[in-house]
């Protein structure tokens, strides 16, 4: 080994961009034979062991989220080249001593690129796909990893990629005092990227064991899985630019553009980022809870880190966080998930009061989806021009799925009872008198009455 690292990287590399031309010398020798045969049997041998470790892995993803299910789709496939890397350089290290090994050679390097490659899908797509929806990006991300690995597999083979790294080395550019390579740039990202795919993995398996949690409270769980992936990945940031020998001191500089940028353009986005740790700290608002916040209502299914989404029979709506704890915001699930439906109702005023009670009442229990503790209750709320006036409630414990079918039911229910029991529904009637024409000819003084009079009647 000379002193100079980048000279031993050439020559390394120029040594095993000899591999083709090895593999085109050893052709006609008596060893690529059985090199061949070599290489089928460690190939048969991975075979079973990586379907064994599948199988495994698929019986115990099968009741998995979508996001494991989804990653290890990935980890499966790097099974096999996994299980091959390691026998073929096995018996690389075993026959070197006593033959040629230009095949077991070439064969490590797509064997361990695509090992390498689906580990690396499988980290991406946990950390991706954790949602439970595929990002637009991802496949696209994939393709342009596959053809980057290629293409660095068949530099390194041809014994061109030492070429490319000196080419890189020389291209060199101004920051700020320091001159640094296109080799060093493309390290530091290569770096950051490990060390944040790492980070945001590690996020994402933290989250599965705090969600299965049973002891903690549902919005503890969120805020230390928010907590931790961000403490992960400031880490994961300080750590990769530790490693590429930037000087973190720098960094004072960016914190205080950041708190002016905060102060001015940010105030919202910051505002909402701190009400949503307020609101699942103080847990006034919980993950299923029914609520009305403006003119929207609905359940409450995420809290994210901006917004809340509430879902309702109209679909999901984003409401900020700083407008649940600024605004007032009704719970119906606060300290009790039944929620109350009711619905009002007229009746002549010839029909019993309490009769009518009784009826509304009795009309409701059977209802679908309507508890019978607390039990359905019908009042007299007041005495209105065309009638009384009766207001029906009932407690559901889904309000998840609604309120407007079991309303529906309700006064579908009313009006058959009413209908049965002949008690009519009024409504406001408009009677219309036209007096004679001679009268309507008389002076004004003279009439006691105008000559079209509008009376109301029941």
């Amino acid at each position: 080994m000379s002193g100079n690292p980048l000279a031993d990287l050439t020559a390394t590399h120029t040594t095993f961009g000899r591999m083709l031309d090895d593999l085109i010398r050893d052709a006609g020798g008596p060893g690529f034979i059985w090199q061949l045969g070599v290489l089928a049997g460690c190939l048969l041998a991975a075979w079973p062991l990586a379907r064994f470790i599948v199988k495994r892995l698929e019986h115990h993803h099968a009741s998995s989220s979508f996001s494991l299910r989804f990653a290890a789709a990935s980890l499966e496939r790097a099974m096999f080249p996994l299980f091959g890397w390691l026998l073929v350089m096995a018996a690389r290290f075993a026959l070197e001593p006593m033959m040629a090994i230009s095949v077991l050679r070439l064969a490590l390097v797509p064997l361990f690129g695509i090992t390498s490659l689906y580990f690396t899908f499988y980290i991406l797509r946990r950390v991706l796909s954790g949602s439970g929806q595929l990002h637009g990006m991802l496949l696209l991300v994939e393709k342009v990893l596959t053809t980057l690995v290629w293409v660095a597999m068949a530099l390194y083979v041809l014994g061109l990629l030492s070429d490319v790294t000196v080419w890189m080395e020389t291209m060199r550019f101004s920051l700020g005092k320091q001159k640094v390579s296109l080799a060093d740039i493309l390290m530091a990202v290569v770096w950051i990227l490990l060390t944040v795919l790492v980070a945001m993995w590690f996020g994402s398996w933290l989250e599965e064991r705090l969600m299965r949690s049973a002891s903690l409270d549902v919005n503890l769980k969120v805020v230390l899985t928010r907590i931790s992936k961000a403490l992960l990945l400031l880490v994961s940031l300080l750590l990769s630019l530790s490693l590429v020998g930037i000087d973190l001191t720098v960094l004072s500089v960016f914190g205080g553009a950041l708190g002016v940028g905060l102060g001015l353009g940010l105030q919202k986005i910051a505002s909402n980022y701190i009400s949503g740790f307020i609101i699942l700290l103080d847990r006034s608002v919980k993950l299923g809870d029914q609520i009305t916040v403006d003119k929207y209502s609905g359940t409450v299914s995420q809290i994210r880190t901006r917004y809340t989404v509430v879902r309702n029979g109209d679909g999901e709506t984003l409401v900020p966080n700083e407008q649940l704890v600024a605004q007032s915001v009704q719970n119906h699930s606060f300290s009790n998930t039944n929620v109350r439906v009711a619905t009002r109702v007229q009746a002549d005023y010839a029909a019993d009061p309490e009769t009518v009670i009784m009826l509304l009442a009795e009309c409701v229990r059977e209802l679908p989806r309507v508890l019978q503790d607390p039990a359905p209750a019908a009042f007299l709320v007041m005495f209105a021009d065309s009638g009384i006036e009766y207001e029906v409630a009932v407690y559901i414990a889904d309000p998840q799925n609604g309120k407007l079918g079991v309303q529906s039911a309700m006064n579908r229910a009313i009006w058959r009872t009413l209908r049965e029991h002949h008690i009519s529904i009024p409504y406001p009637q408009r009677e219309v008198r036209v007096l004679s024409a001679s009268a309507s000819l008389q002076p004004l003084d003279d009439v006691s009455t105008s000559p079209v009079e509008v009376a109301k009647s029941a």
